[in-house]
């Protein structure tokens, strides 16, 4: 038997080396192939309890940025993004941007706090005794906070009024006090401790006595009194009016107070925020920057343009109460913190007090405040301990004064709220180049109430334009907080972080930061073709969310979230607020994710599409060697040989060949994945060999059956082909479709290979095409998605070669069987020319069959997965038809060049 096999092997040569050529491509091309099908999929779990559209479907953050409460809770934390400082590159921004599927991918980088500081005017004309000579009213400020729950006493200010000439500095650049000009006279010496600009007023006797401004300044006072005294000279006019300033008159008698503000600046693209939120229609004055406006530095000062929040990101107010100093008690005079303590202890009479709140004196800023930004305050996140019912604590810590010291470079004051319990860690971010003074300067302002506004039961925590509300979680709470919500104070290592009071660009922040790469702090990302919820659209994010997690990145699935209220248990403050039960507004995701390794079967489904049409190929080549061999299988019969002996014959060739097919494959599997960057282990290279041999006997199993149970009488009867009956053909096209005719089983096999490689290619190439890599649709009331891979692509071209192959087979075999038919037309004058077109024109008969029915195959197929059969996928079915065609012909073209070496002399002797 096996002498048998080998030698059948060996007069077959050529068909053998076509069976091993195919099961070889075949088998590796699976082996290889397969071992790309795990990928990293991203796991969903949950159900969407909401249908609106939030603002972004996806919040991209860096690794590690989601807190344990997050990852426990399936929630996005209050004030997400407003303590995370960077962590994402530019490379990642233009991955995210590039994804498809991503509509949006807006950028922001968290920056720091700056102070920001303002002045406060308060009206005392009421209270100006006109009768007097000279008088001090005295100013005792009271800041509140936290809907009046924290407050603290500032240093006292004043008003001094006197109906003597003044005289006020000359402007010129500061120098020594000695140096110090008015109208030609000298400052006296040291007479205020260094305050340049003290103005000098005319004594009786002729002589001038400087008037101090500064009676001390914010640390001066003190670790928790972060505020400053000072003194403002007014000269009561004899018309009852006042002068401030050498040629300043004014109808009223102001006194300006001392406020700071720590505001927090953000970067952004203008045109990605834009296309988010519609930024650009939310401009109220001023002009809305461009992503390639950058910091500008003139004359040592280094200008961020920034569009400014039109209303102050943090509550509290300034409360005063103003009273009349006794003059006549003052012993003597004094100079700076001397005359500030003697004034204090000085009595005074009260006269009235006065209020004003933070969004006076932000919006009297006109186009916004100005900060400076030597040195800025970041913070980090709030750490919790967990009470009973899920109910967070946050964890306190004394408070850092020495970062608000540090930064405090210029004379800046300082929020008095930074000495109160502090909940985030805090460090300081210093501008590399001392040589320059970097502040920001609004270039416009913004109404965030004028942003496009998304359903407010799915609005994520948009912390860079709205403040996370937190309101009262029992009745106690309530009725502290007087029925409204606690809203973020001055304090950037407070609990309640307020949003961005600044934007800047991300060109500009890069400059501040010296080139800094990883100066991103989130993406935010909105999916394209999603608006409202369905299956489908949640299958679209999913998709995209999967390509960005597995580049490495945090990836939440805000898509289908909704506002859920977590209970917080705040701790007593410093400066007063009691102990409060909060209900914070967290974002409970729709789902939750992780990325988990899974078998992607639809490139499974296409590894096997390889094997089928290989099968294909060995039944036809094997039913064709049955076919050529039926004398000699008749004899053997004859013989002898029973049925089962025959069949077993048929087989050991075909798995011969298989055998061969799958040790070749073993060598060949590792340097072909090497070649394709696909991984392929040796124990996956073993499985080439089992493949192959199991392929080849699947393929042979019915051929050889057939051989077998066939009786020897039938063997020897010549072999015989249909005729089509009617007229017969005489042209070339006609001849063509007659030989197609006469073989119709073989034709079939042909046509079937064809088709399930076109409808391969039809589908992919609608992924690909039609729909940007990736197609979602619903089957069986299911979402599902298609993705193309680069291993998808390597599968399809596998399996259209194999068809390709298949169908040149059969051209081959209709050539040899009609070898004497082809003489005579040849004898009678038909050039070769003609007879190559006779054969073309056949594998043109099986391109038009195998092309129309794969086409249409995967435009259903497609179709149906999208919901519908859109223009662009119509299109490429007709492209992906005509490419089957063309592989039919130019797959004919190298049986046809075969028709020159029929020997006609011969064929037609034997004919």
């Amino acid at each position: 038997m096996r002498g048998f096999i080998l030698a059948g092997i060996r007069r077959r040569v050529g068909r053998s080396l076509a069976l091993l050529a195919g099961m070889l491509l075949a088998s590796t091309g699976f082996t290889v192939l397969t071992g790309a099908t795990t990928t990293s999929r991203l796991q969903v779990e949950g159900v969407v309890e909401s249908a609106g559209r939030p603002a972004y479907d996806l919040l991209i953050r860096p690794r590690g940025a989601r807190s344990a409460e997050e990852d426990a809770g399936r929630v996005v934390r209050a004030n997400a993004l407003s303590g995370l400082y960077g962590g994402l590159t530019e490379d990642d921004l233009r991955m995210v941007a590039g994804t498809p599927g991503v509509e949006v991918a807006a950028p922001i980088a968290m920056m720091g706090y700056a102070n920001a500081d303002f002045r406060t005017e308060f009206d005392l004309t009421s209270v100006v005794d006109r009768g007097r000579d000279r008088q001090v009213i005295r100013v005792d400020p009271t800041y509140l906070a936290e809907r009046g729950l924290s407050s603290a006493r500032g240093l006292p200010s004043y008003l001094y009024v006197t109906t003597h000439p003044l005289l006020f500095p000359d402007l010129k650049p500061p120098g020594p006090p000695q140096d110090m000009t008015y109208g030609g006279l000298h400052a006296p010496k040291n007479s205020c401790g260094g305050d340049f600009a003290a103005a000098l007023e005319a004594q009786p006797d002729g002589s001038y006595t400087a008037v101090c401004r500064y009676l001390r300044n914010s640390f001066e006072a003190g670790a928790t009194d972060l505020s400053e005294a000072h003194l403002t000279t007014l000269r009561l006019l004899p018309d009852g009016r006042f002068q401030s300033r050498a040629t300043s008159i004014e109808e009223r008698a102001l006194i300006a107070l001392g406020w700071s503000m720590p505001l927090l600046l953000a970067a952004i693209d203008p045109v990605a925020e834009d296309r988010l939120v519609g930024l650009r229609g939310a401009v109220t004055s001023g002009a809305y920057p461009s992503p390639g406006d950058g910091a500008k530095v003139d004359r040592g000062a280094m200008i961020l343009p920034t569009l400014a929040a039109e209303r102050p990101p943090v509550e509290g107010a300034m409360r005063i109460d103003y009273s009349r100093v006794d003059l006549d008690a003052l012993p003597v005079a004094g100079t700076g913190p001397e005359l500030d303590d003697l004034l204090g202890r000085a009595p005074h009479h009260p006269l009235g007090h006065d209020e004003h709140d933070a969004a006076t004196a932000y919006q009297r800023a006109g186009t916004g405040p100005v900060a400076e930004l030597e040195n800025m305050i970041r913070t980090g996140p709030v750490q919790y301990s967990t009470g009973p019912g899920g109910v967070l604590r946050p964890v306190g810590a004394p408070a850092d004064l020495s970062v608000y010291q540090d930064s405090n470079v210029r004379g800046s004051m300082v929020s008095w709220q930074v000495g109160d319990v502090s909940f985030r860690p805090t460090r300081l971010l210093t501008h590399p180049d001392k040589n320059v003074h970097p502040e920001v300067v609004a270039v416009g302002t913004y109404d965030a109430s004028r942003l496009t506004r998304f359903d407010d039961l799915t609005r994520v925590p948009l912390e860079t334009y709205e403040q996370t509300p937190a309101v009262g979680a029992d009745k106690r709470s309530v009725d502290l907080l007087g029925g409204k919500a606690l809203s973020p104070g001055g304090n950037p290592a407070g609990y309640l972080l307020s949003p961005p009071a600044f934007l800047t660009t991300l060109t500009a922040a890069k400059q501040y930061l010296g080139g800094s790469t990883d100066l991103i702090s989130a993406i935010r990302v909105r999916v394209e073709g999603v608006d409202h919820y369905s299956k489908v659209n949640a299958e679209r994010v999913r998709l995209v969310a999967e390509r960005i997690a597995a580049a490495g990145l945090d990836v939440d699935i805000t898509f289908g979230a909704s506002l859920m209220p977590q209970t917080v248990e705040l701790p007593a403050g410093a400066f007063g607020r009691p102990t409060l039960a909060l209900n914070e507004s967290w974002v409970r995701k729709g789902v939750s994710s992780s990325v988990e390794q899974a078998a992607d079967r639809k490139s499974l489904v296409l590894f096997v599409l390889v094997l089928v049409v290989c099968a294909l190929f060995v039944a036809n080549a094997v039913t064709a060697a049955v076919r050529s061999r039926t004398a000699e299988l008749a004899i053997l019969a004859c013989l002898g040989w029973p049925g089962r002996r025959i069949g077993a014959a048929i087989l050991g060739e075909v798995a011969a060949l298989g055998l061969a097919a799958g040790l070749a494959s073993l060598a060949l599997a590792k340097p072909a994945g090497a070649a394709l960057g696909v991984q392929t282990s040796w124990s996956r290279a073993l499985l080439a060999v089992p493949v192959a041999l199991g392929l080849s006997l699947l393929a042979g199993l019915v051929p050889a059956w057939r051989a077998a149970r066939t009786p020897p009488a039938d063997l020897l009867q010549p072999l015989r082909t249909s005729r089509p009956r009617g007229r017969r053909p005489r042209t070339v096209l006609g001849l063509g479709l007659a030989g197609l005719v006469q073989v119709p089983g073989r034709t079939l096999l042909a046509v079937g290979a064809l088709t399930v490689g076109v409808a391969a290619l039809t589908t992919l190439a609608a992924v690909t095409f039609a729909f940007h890599g990736t197609i979602v649709g619903t089957a069986l009331g299911d979402a599902v998605s298609f993705t193309a891979r680069r291993v998808d692509v390597m599968a399809v071209l596998v399996t259209v070669a194999l068809s390709a192959l298949a169908v040149a087979d059969v051209l081959y075999l209709n050539i040899r069987d009609r070898a004497a038919e082809l003489a005579t037309l040849r004898a009678t004058g038909w050039p070769d020319a003609a007879l190559i077109r006779l054969v073309v024109a056949e594998g043109g008969g099986i391109g038009l069959l195998g092309g129309i029915t794969g086409a249409g195959i995967g435009l259903l197929a497609a179709g149906l997965l999208a919901g519908g059969v859109s223009g662009p996928l119509a299109a490429t079915a007709i492209a992906a038809a005509a490419a089957g065609i063309l592989v039919a012909m130019l797959a004919a073209l190298a049986p046809a060049l075969l028709i020159r070496r029929l020997p006609t002399a011969a064929l037609l002797t034997e004919e």
